[in-house]
């Protein structure tokens, strides 16, 4: 039996709302909100020594929970790749911070924040890191918006 089909699906089985799956060849743990920090704690001390990138998806209107939250893990000691998911509303996109577990997150959720609006509880230091602290908005919401430059040719009409 492969290390994929005995560390991962423990991991999982530890967790009730962990519901483990493959997707383009690497396992894939989906997990309610209230488990993500604890789920990630159990990775780390299974062997995933890091956590490459923690991201965001605004699925707007195509899913009821608006966003997803993605993290990536890797066991360098083990060979092996596992993403961790969670869904969270429209309205109050809040989940635990990974940065306890993995320093190196810290960057990554800010960035999470900065451009979609998710709110890390208990990170050191939840500000912004790519817009200016006086920017209004998440940029990547889908429904933020994109706003626009008017263009002038020459010998064209003028432009509003």
């Amino acid at each position: 039996m492969s290390e994929l089909n005995t560390i991962i699906p423990q991991l999982a089985e530890a967790f009730e709302s962990a519901v483990l799956e493959e997707s383009h060849g690497q396992a894939v743990v989906r997990l309610n909100p209230a488990d993500w920090v604890g789920f990630g704690q159990a990775a780390k001390e299974a062997g995933f020594e890091v956590c490459v990138d923690v991201t965001a998806v605004d699925w707007m209107r195509a899913r009821s929970d608006r966003f997803e939250v993605v993290a990536n893990l890797l066991s360098m000691q083990h060979r092996l790749r596992l993403r961790m998911t969670t869904t969270l509303g429209r309205n109050d996109p809040t989940l635990g911070s990974l940065v306890p577990v993995w320093p190196g997150a810290n960057f990554a959720e800010r960035e999470a924040y900065d451009m979609f609006g998710i709110e890390f509880e208990n990170h050191p230091d939840l500000t912004r890191i790519l817009m200016p602290d006086e920017w209004e908005g998440f940029p990547l919401r889908k429904d933020f918006g994109v706003g626009g430059v008017p263009v002038q040719f020459k010998a064209s009409h003028q432009v509003n």
